[in-house]
């Protein structure tokens, strides 16, 4: 328990604080606005062969339907971080929720792929305003000992965001009279309203600073990023790993991000102050969150997968079956987060995550083409539970180390890694798999190997208009290849687990981020 003096105002502010009641309330817009955004990553998994068949795209469109929204999302972290420690943080949700609307207008009413990718751009840059600016505004009406309460909440919502969108686009694909426009369409009258109940329920004083916004450091981590996710989503798939474009997009990404370090580091405000990287916490859990997100979305994304090719589900069945993986997430995020707000302790929890996730990762890394429902059930369960016990707490951890006006820039470089973790996981992780089917292709099939979709290994093969045999053969790599994915995520986990195991667990503030900043100002003059 802190015991540092309250200045008056804080003492008052504190006083004067909403009830559990009214701070729900109040989060009711963030969840609805979270729950929306981080389902347009997810939805459009199980649609994407209809789309691609629909507007007659290519097998590289299909790569970047995906790739543009997460990689916009994730490079524009940084600055709608900063951009909250500066302005209001209100009006830069409702603004980021808008923006989200509008491209989810335009994707659903597309004409062509080359707008459809324009409109996941848009999106993606809402996104990332709601991903980073939802714990920063809990992180300004709730003080850390409290925080967990409400972070457990969030957590589940971000875990089932993720893990149901495959499972609504296959229902929604499926079904004859809706199709796959409405994967981008349903959530606009969620998003509407998310902006109304803001509008409605929260209050935040609005702190005007006179400084300006770090322009070019902004578009150097912003272009620097890119350069590197577009690398990592294209390698292995239209050009090889070793070869010139791989040396090409790889040195131009670190030449601009080491520009970019340079800006940074001699900038009044900066985006991303590197001074927060010399607090320990900061930087393990930095480290542990990358871990965190390749395991979260590498581990979603190829399971959608196996279940319809290895195990020869529908897009609707293969939703149904990531239903434990939500379940453990959902339960395991709200429960560590009551019982952290009831003991004060949260260490426990990171560790006992990461050894749940370690030990969900290695039962995922048996499993075949004959591997039961249950089984397989069960195994997910448990990396869901391990990942729900790590990710939000993460965030708490480091929100509660950081001075007060530092909160918004550290809670969206914790936002920023997990995301960049996931993009870089899921497209290093998915060439991997390609490469892995094609050999086994070649070694159990032969010269049928290109009939069946050897040189295709990046294209889901379909297996109904296959002979029996080669079905099965099929199904067997598919199983083998998934199987390994999570064989190599293994070591990542266990990286994960030691980067908590140096976080050096301290009490929680009792104070919001609001009544911490009166603190430090009040401190100051």
């Amino acid at each position: 328990m802190t015991t540092t003096s309250v200045p008056p105002e804080a003492a008052a502010d504190a006083a004067a604080r909403p009830s559990r009641r009214k701070v729900l309330q109040a989060l009711s817009g963030l969840m609805v606005g979270m729950f929306v955004s981080i389902l347009a990553s997810t939805v459009v998994a199980n649609a994407l062969p209809r789309i691609i068949t629909d507007l007659g795209g290519s097998q590289t469109v299909y790569t970047w339907i995906v790739t543009a929204e997460l990689l916009a999302m994730t490079a524009t972290v940084p600055l709608w971080g900063k951009m909250a420690d500066l302005y209001s943080k209100k009006l830069l949700i409702q603004l980021s929720l808008g923006l989200f609307v509008v491209g989810s207008l335009i994707a659903g009413l597309t004409p062509n792929v080359e707008i459809l990718i324009v409109s996941r751009v848009v999106q993606g840059v809402g996104a990332g305003g709601m991903t980073a600016l939802s714990m920063i505004v809990m992180a300004a009406m709730i003080p850390p000992r409290e925080l967990g309460r409400y972070a457990g909440i969030f957590g589940a919502v971000f875990g089932v965001g993720t893990v149901a969108g495959p499972l609504i686009g296959g229902l929604l694909v499926d079904t004859s009279w809706l199709g796959w426009r409405w994967c981008f369409l349903i959530g606009v009258p969620f998003t509407i309203l998310a902006i109304v109940l803001l509008q409605r329920t929260l209050k935040l004083p609005v702190v005007r600073k006179q400084v300006k916004v770090d322009y070019l450091g902004a578009f150097l981590i912003t272009a620097g990023v890119s350069t590197l996710l577009v690398w990592s989503s294209l390698a292995g798939n239209q050009f090889a790993w070793a070869s010139a474009w791989t040396a090409g997009l790889v040195g131009a990404g670190v030449l601009i991000l080491a520009v970019a370090v340079w800006v940074e580091s001699r900038a009044a405000e900066p985006i991303i102050p590197l001074g927060v990287f010399r607090n320990r916490t900061v930087a393990l859990a930095t480290v542990a969150s990358v871990l965190v997100g390749v395991a979260m979305f590498g581990g979603t994304v190829f399971l959608s997968q196996y279940f319809q090719v290895a195990l020869g589900k529908s897009p609707t069945v293969a939703g149904l079956m990531s239903l434990p993986m939500i379940f453990g997430l959902l339960v395991s995020s709200t429960v560590a987060g009551q019982l952290i707000t009831k003991w004060g302790r949260w260490k426990g929890f990171l560790v006992a995550g990461g050894v749940i996730m370690l030990a969900g990762m290695l039962l995922l890394s048996t499993i075949g083409a004959d591997t039961g429902v249950p089984v397989l059930s069960l195994y997910m369960a448990v990396l869901g539970v391990g990942v729900g016990m790590l990710m939000q707490n993460l965030v708490l951890a480091a929100q509660n180390d950081v001075p007060a006006h530092d909160l918004g820039v550290t809670t969206s470089v914790l936002t920023f890694f997990r995301s960049m973790g996931g993009a870089v996981g899921v497209s290093a992780l998915g060439a991997v798999l390609a490469n892995r089917v094609t050999s086994l292709m070649a070694e159990k099939l032969g010269p049928v190997a290109t009939a069946s979709g050897g040189e295709q290994s990046h294209a889901v093969p379909d297996i109904s208009t296959l002979p029996a045999p080669v079905v099965r053969v099929i199904q067997d790599v598919y199983a083998t290849a998934t199987a390994d994915l999570f064989l190599i995520g293994a070591p990542l986990t266990a990286l994960a687990l030691v980067a908590v195991l140096f976080i050096k667990e301290k009490p929680l503030n009792t104070l919001t981020g609001d009544e911490r900043l009166a603190q430090e100002s009040a401190a100051m003059h």
